[in-house]
């Protein structure tokens, strides 16, 4: 069965190549986009005319908005010249925009990059050639620990079916670019079914690799102090089961959270952390900015017409479904329940209503629900096919940079 799903893989992102390629070739979008209030500025024919990381002919299409970033810091570093810079309006200092992203992607993009310069293509190129590879290897990943998880559940056609799901979902083209998604999705599913397994080490160390991944990666501690809870039947005695590979086990549950708080105290994490909030406009849990930011988004798309309208719909679909998968699977699932809905929580109340349909790509319970309605011939087909024209359309927006997330 895996090497069906390896070919499963292989056969979705060479389709997802191969449509950006046609898709742009054959046509061309209006421009600008306007489907959030800052994104006319941002996608008119020049907007990306001196940003070199975006210019790269090599892998273009499968490049734009955040992959700018990852691609600076990885060929010069955070404090890379060519960053752009923003000044923070409380202190008057020019921050750069590098800090905002967190260092492992880039870093093993760095690393991958040494042995593929055998190929001669530019530093940059170079660099979304080992971006593109590190993504899709963790989307592989990604794919077998969610047929892991699923099938834990439920029966082997519901996982093929779940992790089916999960490639052609609206915003599932974001795991074959140059983007954290895959390498996440791989980290922390592969956690959450080791998990499963009951191999805490390795479970534990690949929590911490997620969470200096993506700020999501510190939830991994949830699951896995759930697990290291129910690992003692609480109705015999308890003194002969807590030992020292217990309290061990305990230990390796926080190192998400423990790699995640020492990257956070670091110049790198105060970097991100000062970004995020005045730039960004994220924070931890901020409630009532999130509010805003909803209201504010749904009334700037009253104004502005269905432009706009379409894009929040999809931000709050999406949501909603991770946030009702969440919900559903507490019962079946409790570990994997628990990652989604810290996942949703802490993206929901992030601060800002925007890239809610890519930040739910990492939400298993979303998929696993989805895959157990798949059992509904009705629900498969109509939902296979909504769901991959609105890929479609998602894909093609994005490798004409609009923005989608």
């Amino acid at each position: 069965m895996k090497r069906h799903l390896i070919l499963l893989w292989f056969a979705w992102f060479v389709l997802i190549y191969g449509f950006q390629w046609v898709a742009t070739t054959r046509t061309e979008l209006q421009r600008p986009d306007r489907s959030v209030f800052w994104s006319a500025g941002e996608t008119t024919p020049t907007s990306n005319k001196d940003k070199i990381y975006l210019n790269e002919p090599f892998m273009n299409r499968q490049v734009a908005w955040d992959s700018e970033y990852y691609l600076g810091i990885a060929v010069g570093g955070y404090d890379d010249p060519e960053a752009g810079r923003v000044q923070n309006p409380a202190t008057g200092q020019m921050v750069i925009k590098n800090y905002s992203f967190f260092p492992l992607y880039p870093y093993i993009m760095r690393a991958l990059a040494l042995p593929l310069n055998l190929f001669g293509l530019s530093p940059i190129g170079t660099a979304a050639l080992a971006g593109l590879i590190v993504t899709l290897l963790g989307t592989l990943a990604g794919m077998l620990a969610l047929w892991d998880l699923t099938l834990h559940q439920f029966d082997e056609e519901t996982a093929q079916r779940t992790v089916f799901y999960m490639l052609i979902f609206p915003s599932a083209f974001f795991f074959a670019q140059i983007y954290t998604e895959g390498l996440f999705i791989g980290l922390a599913f592969s956690s959450l079914a080791l998990t499963k397994r009951k191999q805490w080490a390795w479970a534990s160390l690949l929590g911490m690799l997620a969470a200096l991944t993506r700020a999501h990666g510190a939830a991994l501690c949830l699951p896995l102090i759930f697990a290291w809870i129910m690992n003692v039947n609480w109705k015999s005695k308890i003194s002969t089961q807590v030992n020292w590979k217990w309290l061990l086990q305990g230990l390796f549950a926080l190192l998400p959270f423990i790699a995640y708080y020492i990257w956070r105290i670091s110049p790198l994490g105060e970097g991100w952390a000062e970004l995020q909030s005045f730039y960004f406009g994220r924070g931890l849990m901020s409630i009532q900015r999130s509010i805003d930011s909803w209201y504010n988004a749904f009334a700037y798309a009253r104004a502005t017409g269905q432009e706009a309208l379409i894009y929040f719909s999809i931000e709050v679909l999406t949501t909603v479904a991770a946030l009702i998968g969440s919900v559903w699977l507490i019962r079946r699932d409790p570990s994997v329940a628990l990652f989604s809905m810290s996942v949703v929580l802490l993206s929901i109340f992030s601060g800002s209503a925007q890239s809610m349909a890519r930040y739910m790509l990492i939400v298993p319970a979303m998929f696993i629900m989805l895959g157990y309605l798949g059992r509904n011939k009705i629900f498969d087909k109509a939902w296979t096919l909504a769901s991959i024209l609105l890929l479609g359309m998602s894909v093609l927006l994005f490798s004409f940079d609009m923005w989608v997330g």
